[in-house]
C-alpha cells in the first residue's frame, strides 16, 4: 500500500532534517490542554535524534494571518521538551526563517531538536508559494513528512518545500495513516463496515458514494440521518434536514440496493423541543418526531440495531458522532457505538474529528485498532482522494 520513504530508508547522522510536524494543539491563555498530537510525533522525532540527524520542526497553529503572539508554538516547545527529555530551542522569529532560526540552526550539533516559529506567521505558507518554501529548503538536507493533519492542503509546509529538498519521506504517524486508513478502505477483510455520522451530508457527500462501492454495510446516524429520513417521506419535526440533498440521499439509499449493501439508518429517535442539556426528552421511532420536536442522539432500538451490525465485522471505519455527544444526555448513541467498536475482533479504525475526540474522551482509546489524527485529511482519504501532502513525498 505504502510505496513512500520512510525515515527507516534515511541516512540522517550529521544531516539536517526538517520535519513537518501537526503541533496544532488547542490552547486557553497560552496553556495546552491537549497534547495528543505532540505526543503522536515522539516516535520519529526520537528515531532522527537516535540516529543523530539535527532535527528542525515545524508546524502551524490555528490560523492566524501573519505574526500573531497568541498563535505562538513556544508552549508547544516547552512541552515536547518534557516530553521528549531534552530540550527543544525555540528561536523566536516572526519570519519563521530569519536571522534567529538561521543561527540556530547553524550552531546545531547531532541529535539538537529546534521548533521553528508558526509556519502561517508568514502568509506565503497557505498560498504554497516558492519563497517561503525555498526558505524552508534552505535550512535542510532531508525533508519529512509526519503532519497527516495537514496532508489535505497543499500548502509550503507540506508540498512547496518538497520541490527543493533533495531527499523526501514520511514519518511514522504519517506511515501508519497512510497503511490502516488505506488498507481498511482499499483492501478490507470482510464484512466491512462503515459508521458515518455527524451533522451534514454535505460534508460526507463523496465518502458515502465512495464508501458504497467498498462496504458490506453502511450506517449512518447524527443529524445527517434526518435528511435520508425526510427524503422517505417521514416526519423529521424541527431536526436538522439539508433539503437540496434529499434526492441525493434517495439517490444513495437506491445505489446501495443495487450494490447489494445493507444500509442502516436509526428506527428510534430521542428528540428535545430545546437545544441544550438539561431539557426534557424522549425517545420516539422513526417518522413519530412531532412539530416543535428534534431529533438530537439515535434511540436505544438503534442503539442495539447498530451494536448487532458490527458484531461480527472484520473492519469497521467510523467517522462522525450519533448524537449532540457535547451534551452528556445525548451522548448515550455515541457511546454505545464506542463500546460495540471496543468489543470488536477485528480492525477498528476511527477517523479523526469528534468521533476521535468521543473515544478518547470516553476511555475506549486502546481497544481502538487506529485513531487518525487528521479529521479532514482522514475524511478526503476515505472519499478516495490522493492527498497533495502524502503524494508529494518521493517515492521508494
Amino acid at each position: 500500500m505504502l510505496n513512500k520513504k520512510t525515515v527507516d530508508d534515511l541516512q540522517v547522522k550529521g544531516k539536517r532534517v526538517l520535519v513537518r510536524v501537526d503541533f496544532n494543539v488547542p490552547l486557553i491563555d497560552g496553556k495546552i490542554t491537549n497534547d495528543n498530537r505532540i505526543s503522536a510525533a515522539l516516535p520519529t522525532i526520537k528515531k532522527l535524534v537516535k540516529d543523530g540527524g539535527k532535527v528542525i520542526l515545524c508546524s502551524h497553529l490555528g490560523k492566524p494571518k501573519g505574526p500573531d503572539p497568541s498563535a505562538t508554538l513556544a508552549p508547544a516547545a516547552v512541552r515536547l521538551s518534557e516530553l521528549l527529555g531534552q530540550e527543544v530551542k525555540f528561536p523566536a522569529d516572526d519570519a519563521v526563517v530569519g536571522e534567529n532560526a538561521k543561527k540556530a540552526v547553524s550552531e546545531m550539533k547531532d541529535g539538537d531538536v529546534i521548533l521553528l516559529e508558526n509556519t502561517r506567521f508568514r502568509k506565503e505558507e497557505t498560498k504554497n508559494d516558492d519563497a517561503f518554501s525555498k526558505d524552508l529548503a534552505s535550512l535542510a538536507d532531508i525533508y519529512v513528512d509526519d503532519a497527516f493533519g495537514s496532508s489535505h492542503r497543499a500548502h509550503c509546509s507540506t508540498v512547496g518545500v518538497t520541490k527543493f529538498v533533495p531527499v523526501s519521506a514520511v514519518g511514522y504517524l504519517m506511515e501508519k495513516e497512510i497503511q490502516f486508513l488505506g488498507n481498511a478502505v482499499n483492501n478490507p477483510e470482510r464484512p466491512f463496515v462503515a459508521i458515518l455520522g455527524g451533522l451534514k451530508v454535505s460534508d460526507k457527500i463523496n465518502v458515502i458514494n465512495n464508501l458504497l462501492e467498498k462496504v458490506n454495510t453502511l450506517i449512518i446516524g447524527g443529524a445527517m440521518a434526518y435528511t435520508f429520513m425526510k427524503a422517505q417521506g417521514y416526519g423529521v419535526g424541527t431536526s436538522l434536514v439539508e433539503e437540496d440533498k434529499l434526492g441525493y440521499a434517495l439517490d444513495m439509499i437506491q445505489k446501495a440496493k443495487d450494490k447489494g449493501v445493507k444500509f442502516l439508518l436509526p428506527v428510534d429517535t430521542v428528540v428535545v423541543k430545546e437545544f441544550k442539556n438539561d431539557t426534557e426528552y424522549k425517545t420516539v421511532p422513526t417518522g413519530g418526531i412531532e412539530d416543535g420536536w428534534m431529533g438530537v442522539d439515535i434511540g436505544e432500538k438503534t442503539r442495539g440495531l447498530f451494536a448487532d451490525a458490527v458484531k461480527d465485522a472484520k473492519t469497521v471505519v467510523w467517522n462522525g458522532p450519533m448524537g449532540v455527544f457535547e451534551f452528556p444526555n445525548f451522548a448515550k448513541g455515541t457511546i454505545a457505538v464506542a463500546a460495540a467498536l471496543a468489543e470488536v475482533h477485528g480492525t477498528t479504525v476511527i477517523g479523526g474529528g469528534d468521533s476521535a475526540a468521543a473515544v478518547i474522551q470516553m476511555g475506549f482509546a486502546d481497544k481502538m485498532t487506529h485513531i487518525s489524527t487528521g479529521g479532514g485529511a482522514s475524511l478526503e482519504f476515505l472519499e478516495g482522494i490522493e492527498l497533495p501532502g502524502v503524494a508529494a513525498v518521493q517515492d521508494k
